[in-house]
């Protein structure tokens, strides 16, 4: 018995590995063949661009704005970590906290490495003052990553349908603001999202442990 269970625990955590694995080598993956290109935009991500552009307006500045200053670097990051660990921790969800804490300040850091990496630069219709460093995005890989993480603790289907829509709106605004190139945003997703689920695998158990009894 306790080899079978030893057992389905390790295929627990196995797909969870798989699957997170396979988003972070798609968007990784991704910049390996922006940079192959020479870091030249894609024809989708030219195309999306000059919509953008010829449909800016004062309509769509403020919400892009504020999700620009809402996602910012690692700001955001000290934000969500601190909101969500201290959340969880004082919920007595102790695994849940550590979970946060791990999946949000690995995803910052290495997608901090891999747009020194890539070194793509940002698109000539940018309207803020940043350097280069545009694959992936740090706005929408944050954004992935907490919107994962919160899906996976609350495992609610309406946490996580904000979740989609709050990062839809965000990879929107990258692109509105010219910050980014649609693939950069892609990748940002794919890289988010993937850690947060690789981090999560090892940790499943406990945290699933944790989780109040009105929500199985």
């Amino acid at each position: 018995m306790k080899q079978s269970s030893a057992q389905a625990a390790t295929i627990q955590r196995r797909w969870p590995l798989i699957s997170g694995g396979a988003a972070f080598a798609l968007g990784a993956g991704l910049g390996a063949v922006v940079l192959i290109r020479g870091n030249s935009p894609f024809e989708a991500d030219a195309e999306w661009m000059e919509e953008i552009v010829e449909h800016r307006s004062t309509l769509w500045d403020v919400p892009s704005y504020v999700l620009n200053y809402v996602g910012t670097g690692w700001l955001a990051t000290a934000i969500s970590l601190a909101v969500v660990a201290v959340l969880f921790f004082v919920l007595k969800r102790r695994w849940t906290a550590l979970y946060a804490l791990i999946a949000i300040a690995s995803s910052a850091i290495i997608v901090q490495v891999l747009k020194v990496a890539f070194g793509r630069e940002r698109p000539e219709d940018i309207l803020l003052p940043l350097d280069n460093g545009s694959f992936p995005s740090g706005h929408v890989a944050n954004a992935a990553t907490l919107m994962a993480v919160l899906a996976i603790v609350t495992w609610r289907i309406w946490v996580a349908a904000l979740g989609v829509v709050y990062v839809v709106l965000m990879a929107l605004s990258r692109t509105y603001l010219g910050a980014h190139w649609v693939t950069d945003t892609i990748g940002g997703l794919l890289i988010g999202a993937g850690i947060a689920i690789i981090v999560w695998a090892p940790l499943a158990q406990r945290i699933h442990g944790e989780r109040p009894a009105a929500t199985e």
